[in-house]
């Protein structure tokens, strides 16, 4: 018995694997639905709601939603696209992106998500929040003025022992991933790296390892993040 089911994106009509969540399955039909926490591989948690899309009349998170037979989903209506494009800004706005002061700048999810959706001047005021920059570890930097808090470096960087690096610290509107002291100071090179690479924006860093591909080179100077649309 096939594990294939039929459903539609936008009216276009796709197939893919049973249980597999709408944001794997609009990627493997050619179909690109923006996300900053998703990763391949791990399990999904819905943290920045960039991949927002319509079923029925509600608003879900195509990351944390499965696909099944016969379903229809609206990914590119202008009200959607508008919400992606609010939630980008409110990213901006709540934290502090200099992008070309940024070690991160032309690799940035969050700064490519910003071309894609056409951000020029945000529609909310700036939050300019005073927030530390954590150099104790001795091979990465852990800025918080860039933090998204999308959970990819808690749910992906772990040591031999599967402990979390990194962790949530207090509530509401003081939250904020913190780096435990302690491992990170004995965090290995192939950690720091992953952790430099796993964040979407600017956040962690690798000590002596900025700027190091000239402009014109990086990820998205040739090539804006996602599939185009066919």
């Amino acid at each position: 018995m096939s594990n294939l089911v039929k459903f539609k994106i936008d009216g276009t009509e796709c197939m893919a694997e049973k249980g597999s969540y709408i944001v794997d399955a609009a990627l493997e039909n050619g179909i690109y639905i923006p996300t900053l926490c998703n990763m391949p591989g791990v399990k999904p948690k819905g943290a920045c709601r960039v991949c927002s899309v319509r079923i029925n009349g509600r608003l879900m998170t195509s990351c944390t939603t499965p696909v099944s037979d016969g379903m229809e989903i609206e990914s590119n209506s202008a009200d959607i696209l508008d919400l992606r494009k609010a939630i980008i800004e409110l990213m901006f706005v709540s934290g502090n992106h200099f992008c070309p002061s940024c070690e991160k700048s032309g690799n940035c999810e969050l700064q490519a998500l910003g071309y894609r959706y056409k951000m020029m001047v945000p529609r909310f005021l700036y939050d300019f929040p005073v927030r530390k920059v954590d150099a104790s570890s001795p091979k990465i930097i852990k800025d918080q003025n860039r933090c998204i808090q999308c959970k990819r470096c808690i749910k992906t960087i772990k040591d031999e022992q599967g402990r979390s690096l990194f962790a949530f610290h207090k509530r509401g509107h003081d939250l904020e991933v913190i780096l435990d002291q302690d491992l990170g100071k004995k965090i290995t090179e192939e950690l720091a790296d992953l952790a430099m690479k796993n964040c979407p924006v600017g956040s962690i860093i690798k000590k002596e390892k900025g700027f190091e591909q000239a402009i014109g080179r990086r990820m998205y100077d040739h090539q804006p993040i996602g599939i185009e649309d066919k």
